[in-house]
């Protein structure tokens, strides 16, 4: 394929194979090969699988989702461009997205978001006059051809510079307090030289689609956050992976201890540990000391951690904003992106970081499989977003902050209706209802009655009496206005005041 002609800001891609089509090795650290982990790959000792059917997608057993198959290459630590010996192997089986289909039922249908998780960000004439010169010129002579398999250097290299800045903007530490198992406190020093190399540009929800296909198999032992997005631990499950649950405690304001984490960790068994901070839905932002534990925790029991950080950048004040995950462990996977924070989901343009080569090259040569290449406008418009992102961030979080204080007016307006932890970052919160109906059928009526998205945590597989509320969008006080006056058609029924 044509691919469009290297400016000032490419450079070659170390994922991409050459125009030989030679073998690429794929080494995931000292754990099994990538292949080892599909389902299909017999493990040592293990009985042969069966033949699974064609490939194609079908009908779940159960009817609750679809299994989906494809055809995999012989079993080799190796990818070879082509399948010498193709035969089909059951890739997972996935349950309907309950979030995704919730929105997709509602979110253009009614007229007030009272639960999108994006900010409302710069329109495009906007962020264009916020784009320095270079992108200016770039965007100017734009052609819309194929783009880099890795990304636009110049685009991969803000990403590492803002992971490294997230590190930055933390009291000074030259080492942390390293507990091992059985060893006792050593000093480790860090070594956060993260470079343009070490990210790969992809849609969020592909990344957490690569990172999973790439490291998780069945039977693998994952530990994951929850609640949250339902692909964070939904695929793993998907693949035949055995998936415990880190949950937080609402009485302490939706906290995850480290200490329940350390309960569920098996050092030498646990494969995977995902985790979302500023966490949706509940806002929680862990202490810098408890993310630097979780991190250290993770490594020592020989796990990858894969964190979730959509939402970095929007720390509520008061709250230590918390480094990339890649800036700290060699070994660390960190998503990012410009949906959340940033408030440009229309460009699905995100990232993985990290500086563990062999999950990074394993994930770039999966890739080839789902969009090969991210959308030229899009890596630019990105770029332009992060080079201007302090002027942005500030814009939304004080958007957030303000959405915020109006939220909590509204419930000391209406006591019996819903009590909210207020959130350490991010654009939602988690507010558990008082009221005696539902959230689903609060949701729902809302909804239909009111035209007022609220998300349910039902669609969180997280109970009928909590909500999630989104508080980054500029028409949050007449959602909140058309939320009160619906409330108020029905006093009593659910816990809200007539006046």
């Amino acid at each position: 394929m044509r691919r469009r002609d290297p400016t000032a800001m490419a450079s070659a891609n170390p994922h991409t194979a050459n125009a030989c089509g030679e073998r690429r090795e794929i080494r995931l650290l000292n754990r099994p090969c990538l292949s080892d982990s599909l389902p299909g790959t017999p493990r040592a000792g293990a009985a042969p699988m069966p033949s699974p059917p064609p490939t194609r997608l079908l009908p779940s057993p159960t009817g609750d989702g679809v299994a989906l198959t494809y055809p995999h290459a012989t079993p080799s630590s190796t990818f070879p461009t082509r399948s010498r010996r193709p035969y089909n192997v059951i890739l997972m089986q996935l349950h309907p997205f309950a979030l995704e289909r919730y929105f997709a039922r509602y979110e253009f249908a009614v007229r007030h978001l009272l639960s999108a998780s994006d900010c409302d960000g710069p329109s495009l004439t906007e962020l264009l006059a916020l784009a320095d010169d270079e992108v200016t010129s770039a965007w100017q002579a734009l052609r819309l051809g194929y783009t880099e398999s890795q990304g636009l250097p110049a685009l991969r290299a803000e990403v590492a510079a803002w992971c490294l800045q997230t590190l930055d903007n933390r009291a000074p530490r030259e080492a942390v307090t390293h507990h091992s198992a059985g060893q006792g406190a050593t000093v480790v020093p860090r070594s956060p030289a993260l470079r343009a190399d070490d990210v790969l540009l992809c849609a969020p929800e592909e990344g957490i689609l690569l990172m999973m296909l790439a490291l998780v198999g069945a039977h693998d032992h994952v530990v994951s956050i929850f609640p949250g997005y339902q692909s964070l631990y939904d695929i793993a499950r998907g693949k035949g992976a055995r998936v415990d649950f880190w949950r937080p405690r609402e009485e302490e304001g939706w906290r995850f201890a480290v200490e329940d984490l350390q309960k569920l960790v098996r050092p030498g068994v646990t494969k995977l540990v995902v985790c979302n901070f500023p966490h949706n839905p509940t806002g929680y932002v862990p202490p810098a000391a408890d993310f630097d534990r979780i991190v250290r925790l993770v490594e020592d029991a020989g796990a990858i951690l894969f964190s979730d950080e959509m939402y970095l950048g929007l720390e509520m004040r008061g709250t230590e904003a918390l480094p990339c995950a890649a800036a700290l462990s060699e070994t660390a996977v960190a998503l990012g992106g410009v949906s959340k924070s940033l408030g440009l989901p229309g460009l699905r343009l995100g990232w993985l970081v990290s500086r563990n080569t062999a999950v990074l090259s394993a994930c770039a040569t999966l890739k080839d499989y789902t969009t090969i290449c991210s959308a030229a406008p899009s890596e630019l418009l990105a770029l332009a977003a992060l080079r201007a992102r302090r002027t942005i961030l500030a814009e939304n979080l004080a958007r957030v902050t303000d959405n915020l204080r109006l939220l909590q007016d509204f419930c000391d307006r209406h006591p019996g209706l819903l009590q909210v932890a207020p959130p350490r970052g991010g654009t939602v919160c988690f507010p558990r209802l008082l009221s005696p109906a539902g959230a689903s059928d609060l949701c729902r009526a809302l909804a239909e009655e009111a035209g007022v998205l609220l998300l349910p945590s039902t669609v969180y597989d997280y109970g009928d009496t909590h909500v999630r509320v989104g508080l980054g969008r500029r028409a949050f006080p007449e959602a909140l206005q058309a939320f009160e006056a619906f409330i108020r058609r029905y006093p009593g029924a659910y816990g809200g005041t007539s006046e």
